[in-house]
């Protein structure tokens, strides 16, 4: 055996920003797990949201983008937050079959209070709201929506509540994000953003088999249940829930080698991965289009010096288009 260490790509790992789909044939098992490096580093970097900020719209991307590459038709898959914490409205956007956008917005004075009361924990920031998923597949067609409340949980759990309530599937969700302090090649300090995602679904061929345990039904329950998980998907869900956030994200964990730590004992299998890519869809003549309907009086508010600039929210590159234009566009 060679003493000399390999790297990741010696092995054809996926690497970073690439979803791998994975089936565990013993346990009934089908999922997917992604690490997110570069792509996530440069959406976070392009607005320099706060550190609690990034660190949730990190994990909504991961989700995003676990849930948006399962789509076996062209069309648009949107995670949406929507609460009355400090971090208001939280948005990413999977477009198929490779394009991922995000944004954040929140409220700079709510969130210093929050951060010096020690308040930074995903329910606090995010409050009372919704989490909403949007299927859109485009013209002739009506978009799919799912809604499920902030309830206090982690996003995690939130969204295996969306799973359990809309799809009636067995489902586990991981998520993780953290910021690497490192050195570039030339020894100068570095940060960066990584965030790790996994969703595993149980899938078995009889499905009489994929009942949920009971929920407790509050006061007056004695706890007895009257439907059982299935052992498979007991024992598949408890090797999930032993992963450790730091996995999730570990550069030199990967992806295959989590999915082998996990599973090895039951033989899990990989599928070809799905890169995906920081890349926005807006264009000038998206934009233009939207100018188009303002009255006259909404362009003239709009206008500083003859001028009316469009910053898009996602990228933040700003459009600009001289009053004429617009104008003439709008009659």
């Amino acid at each position: 055996m060679s003493d000399t260490a390999s790297a990741l790509g010696d092995f054809d790992f996926a690497g970073d920003d690439h979803v791998v789909p994975f089936q565990v044939e013993g346990l009934d098992v089908r999922g997917r797990a992604v690490q997110l490096g570069p792509m996530l580093d440069a959406i976070l970097e392009r607005h320099e949201y706060p550190a609690p900020v990034a660190r949730l719209l990190a994990e909504v991307i991961a989700l995003t983008v676990l849930l948006g590459t399962s789509l076996k038709f062209e069309g648009k898959f949107t995670v949406q937050t929507k609460g009355d914490g400090p971090v208001d409205l939280l948005v990413a956007d999977f477009s198929t079959p490779e394009d991922v956008r995000a944004y954040a917005r929140f409220d700079q004075a709510l969130l210093d209070k929050a951060v010096a009361a020690g308040e930074t924990e995903p329910e606090q920031l995010l409050g009372k709201g919704v989490l909403a998923f949007t299927i859109d597949q485009g013209k002739f067609t009506q978009p799919y929506q799912g809604i499920v409340p902030l309830n206090g949980t982690s996003l995690e759990d939130i969204a295996g509540t969306y799973f359990r309530q809309s799809e009636q599937i067995p489902t586990r969700v991981r998520l993780a994000a953290a910021e690497l302090f490192d050195r570039d090649e030339a020894g100068m300090p570095r940060h960066r953003w990584r965030a790790g995602g996994l969703v595993a679904q149980f899938l078995p061929e009889a499905p009489e088999r994929m009942r949920h345990a009971d929920l407790h039904g509050g006061d007056g329950d004695d706890g007895a249940q009257t439907h059982r998980e299935d052992d498979a998907w007991t024992e598949a869900r408890s090797l999930v829930d032993t992963i450790d956030a730091d996995e999730l994200t570990d550069p030199h964990v990967g992806t295959e080698r989590l999915l082998y730590r996990l599973f090895h004992e039951r033989g899990v299998r990989v599928f070809g991965a799905r890169e995906v890519f920081d890349r926005c869809s807006c264009s000038r003549d998206k934009i233009k289009n939207v100018l188009k309907g303002f009255s006259a009086d909404e362009i003239d508010a709009s206008q500083e010096n003859g001028e009316i600039a469009v910053t898009c929210e996602f990228c933040s590159k700003t459009y600009r288009f001289e009053v004429e234009e617009v104008a003439t566009a709008a009659e």
